[in-house]
């Protein structure tokens, strides 16, 4: 007969492990607090519409301080005034100077030679010349016709007053019986005669000399009109000449050495460095707010310069407006065309003014609205914004200082007025 075990077993007294009771009773505690303290969140992640990890998403926070509105580029240096000389007539033209050359305002840069100008000048010279004659002996013959009609009648003056005379010694002797009456008729015709040929010879007088002072007008107009075809002439010859406009440097030449142009061939540039501009390429969304006379500064060269908004473009070329600062005070001298420097130019400066971070929020909800993140939680608000700088957007109503938004991200909320955020 098997024996049971029973004889081998021992009965253990089981001693309650106070360690463990507490650690126990203190998970049970700990476990209710987290969940005491997490049912607002997750009552709050159930109520989101969406959510979003915040990787995703750029955040900033409103503040209030000075806001400055600038516009910052690159700009390059222009000649205010960089004339182009130009062909004044067809020809093979000689260089006088060589592109960076320093020039004077009036010294020649090259010159243009051109037969047929010359040649038609020398003709035309003597065109006037002749007309010169012409009109010098046209006041002669005039002279000698007026001398002519006065003294044809100065010559009828005195046959009336010699037929005067005789008729009163007719008309005497008759009355005395003396002569006949048809001595007295024969007076009388005479006299009449007399009196109708001084009548016609003073007529003739008036007449020519106002033909004559119209002849030699016409051959005065005349001659002054060549004259001034001649001064013409020798200015486009003159013009031949191509002088600086103004003290400078040459540019860029246009041609070759001793070329064969025709008229009005650019021939070289001249740039007067006394008077140097920097331009600037501007965003259009700037390019509204931009006047002339606005302050700049102009860096470079590791120096600044004030400057002010000299000229801007009312043409819009690629999104981009072309604008022009210009020194304020004396022009540097270390500078040269088409170096490229660093322009700021100022646009509005204000203290004490709610901002932003500029992010792409304005323009998805067109600044009228943005997520405030409090809690992990964005939700949506109506805000209102103002003027924008480069980094800063100004905010008008609707947030307060301390405020955390969403600038950038925010187009994934879709119309999502609740948003979780999520780590």
């Amino acid at each position: 007969m098997i024996r049971d075990t029973s004889a081998q077993d021992r009965l253990v007294e089981v001693r309650p492990n106070r360690k463990r009771k507490f650690v126990l009773i203190g998970a049970g505690v700990a476990a209710a607090v987290l969940v005491a303290l997490a049912a607002p969140r997750i009552g709050t992640m159930f109520s989101a519409d969406t959510s979003v990890s915040a990787s995703r998403l750029s955040f900033g926070t409103v503040t209030r301080g000075p806001f400055v509105r600038d516009i910052a580029a690159e700009g390059k240096v222009v000649a205010a005034v960089s004339p182009t000389m130009y062909a004044t007539s067809a020809g093979a033209v000689v260089l006088k100077v060589h592109a960076g050359d320093v020039v004077k305002k009036g010294q020649v840069l090259a010159v243009i030679t051109s037969p047929e100008l010359t040649s038609k000048l020398s003709q035309e010279k003597s065109a006037a010349d002749g007309m010169e004659v012409d009109y010098l002996r046209a006041q002669i013959d005039a002279k000698k016709k007026r001398s002519e009609l006065q003294k044809a009648f100065d010559n009828a003056v005195i046959d009336q007053t010699a037929a005067e005379r005789d008729l009163n010694r007719y008309e005497s002797a008759y009355g005395k019986g003396a002569v006949p009456q048809s001595d007295v008729d024969k007076a009388k015709s005479t006299l009449d005669k007399a009196q109708i040929t001084a009548k016609h010879a003073k007529t003739d007088l008036s007449m020519d000399n106002d033909s004559l002072t119209f002849d030699v007008q016409a051959k005065k107009l005349a001659h002054d009109r060549q004259v001034y075809l001649v001064q013409d002439l020798e200015r486009q010859v003159e013009d031949l000449n191509v002088k600086s406009p103004v003290d400078g440097q040459v540019g860029q030449l246009f041609i070759a050495e001793r070329a064969t142009v025709a008229k009005d061939a650019q021939l070289l540039s001249v740039i007067d460095l006394s008077a140097l501009e920097v331009e600037m390429k501007v965003p259009e969304s700037f390019a509204r707010d931009l006047a002339i006379g606005m302050p700049g500064e102009i860096s470079g060269n590791g120096k600044t310069w004030n400057g002010k908004v000299s000229a801007v473009s009312p043409e819009v070329v690629n999104g981009e407006v072309a604008a022009r600062l210009r020194f304020d005070g004396e022009t540097p001298k270390q500078l040269r065309q088409s170096q490229r420097l660093s322009v700021r130019i100022l646009l509005d400066k204000r203290d004490n003014v709610l901002t932003v971070q500029r992010g792409s929020f304005v323009d998805e909800s067109a600044g009228r609205y943005a997520y405030v993140v409090n809690d992990g939680m964005a939700d949506r608000r109506d805000i209102r914004v103002g003027a924008s700088s480069i980094d800063k957007v100004e905010i008008l109503d609707g947030l307060k200082e301390g405020d955390k938004i969403v600038i950038s991200g925010a187009d994934t909320f879709g119309d999502a007025k609740h948003v979780a955020i999520s780590r």
